[in-house]
């Protein structure tokens, strides 16, 4: 019986360097604990002159991703460049060659995913992509194996650490977005263009690829409704917590029957809903299924470490397959007919935060209200911070269950009041 899995890796920046160093300096402890041998055969990167903290023999280096793709004796390609393009052309040349990949591409996966799975099925050979979520969180293979039994009713994550760390520190510390970004970008947890992040289209990835194990349905990112923090200001982050509330960008998808509502937007959470205290660079994914219930996966979501540790998690895992198993062809998750259609965001119901810049005057919250009237929309709550007669003050209203394109509709018509001095801010609600 063949126990020896031999192992290219393509791209050694961060995280291949981190999974380099951890299959040559815990080669015996794999080898003893599974009794699998786990052999890193070559690395291949571009760059092979940058300084990493781990030493690789030279005759272990290329720059030529064939030598990885071609080599007959390669077993498992692992694919960390990230990117689409060559990374799409490197998986699929590697499957077709009779290799296993592991890659922690959520990008690549969320937009081009059915050729890489087809390409899987076809040459029946296996994509594990654990690494591509939440680092370190194993929340992939919980869904996919842990719970295969269950039908899923909704996820809800907080999916991307640079924002989740600026959301914290305006809510602690009342720093502005801009400063707040600036110190994780000094502490290496913003990248120097952390537009994926804090737009929302890194949590997006995620979520396309959550909702496709849990539900079935490959959603095209151009149809998940995306919004980012960029937008969130320190005062409504306060007046929010004075109503009870905590302001995170959550990732949402929600099943309604054979319908799927899937989003990413910031979103006020009360206190005491577990997701609330999750601070700083954590990721956390509520899940709630039929079987199971309600279960919360919680853990450093980046990071050189914790990614490479779910990187090593597939890697065995497939190294398992091809030592003691003799069958490699294990789909990731057919297509399967739950659900029909994706929920326009038009048609979502929420309740809603509304902050309006009023200047104080009679009749003004009367009007306001009545606008909102006109649209289905009841208010739960209104809150007027200060008064001065004649001045722009802030009022805050919470909102009852509405529909999206009413309150879209109902905001663009307050925000054409002459007494309206700046565009409401609004932020969606969840339980």
């Amino acid at each position: 019986m063949k126990n020896r899995v031999n192992i290219g890796i393509i791209g050694f920046g961060t995280i291949g360097s981190s999974v380099v160093k951890l299959l040559l300096e815990r080669r015996r402890f794999f080898r003893e604990r599974t009794g699998i041998d786990l052999n890193l055969s070559i690395v291949c990167d571009k760059d092979l002159k940058s300084k990493r903290d781990v030493s690789v023999p030279k005759g272990m280096l290329t720059k030529d991703v064939d030598r990885v793709i071609s080599a007959p004796e390669i077993d498992i390609v692992v694919e960390l460049i990230g990117g689409i393009h060559p990374a799409k052309e490197i998986i699929i040349k590697s499957l077709c060659s009779g290799k296993h990949v592991v890659t922690a591409n959520k990008y690549l996966l969320a937009a081009e995913g059915d050729d890489v799975f087809k390409q899987a099925k076809e040459n029946k050979r296996q994509v594990l992509f654990e690494a591509s979520v939440a680092g370190g969180v194993p929340i992939v293979k919980a869904i996919r194996e842990g719970m295969v039994a269950n039908t899923f009713s909704s996820i809800l994550g907080i999916l991307n650490g640079t924002s989740n760390y600026i959301l914290s520190q305006m809510s602690t510390e009342g720093t502005s977005f801009k400063a707040a970004l600036k110190e994780a970008q000094q502490k290496g947890y913003a990248e120097k263009d952390p537009s994926l992040d804090i737009r929302g289209l890194d949590s997006a990835h995620k979520l396309s690829i959550l909702s496709f194990l849990a539900f079935g349905k490959r959603v095209p990112l151009n149809e998940i409704h995306v919004e980012g923090i960029e937008n969130i200001s320190p005062l409504d982050i306060k007046y929010a917590a004075e109503l009870g509330y905590v302001v995170k960008l959550l990732a949402i998808a929600k099943r309604y029957g054979k319908e799927l509502e899937i989003r990413v937007h910031p979103t006020l959470l009360p206190s005491e809903n577990l997701l609330s205290s999750v601070s700083g660079i954590y990721n956390a994914i509520f899940v709630d299924a039929d079987l199971v219930g309600k279960q919360v996966f919680y853990g450093e979501g980046a990071g050189k470490l914790p990614t490479a540790s779910a990187v090593l998690s597939d890697i065995m895992g497939l190294a398992y397959t091809i030592v003691y198993c003799n069958e490699s062809n294990k789909y990731v998750a057919p297509e399967r007919a739950e659900i029909d259609k994706v929920r326009k965001m038009d048609d979502v119901r929420a309740r809603y935060y509304v902050h309006f810049s009023a200047i104080d005057k009679p009749g003004v919250l009367a009007r306001i209200a009545d606008l909102l009237g006109q649209y289905n929309i009841s208010i739960s709550s209104v809150v007027q911070k200060e008064r001065r007669a004649g001045q722009i003050i802030p009022i805050i209203m919470l909102t009852h269950e509405a529909r999206e394109k009413d309150m879209q509709d109902a905001l663009k018509k307050i925000n054409r009041l002459k007494t309206i001095k700046r565009k409401s801010a609004f932020i969606r609600l969840e339980k």
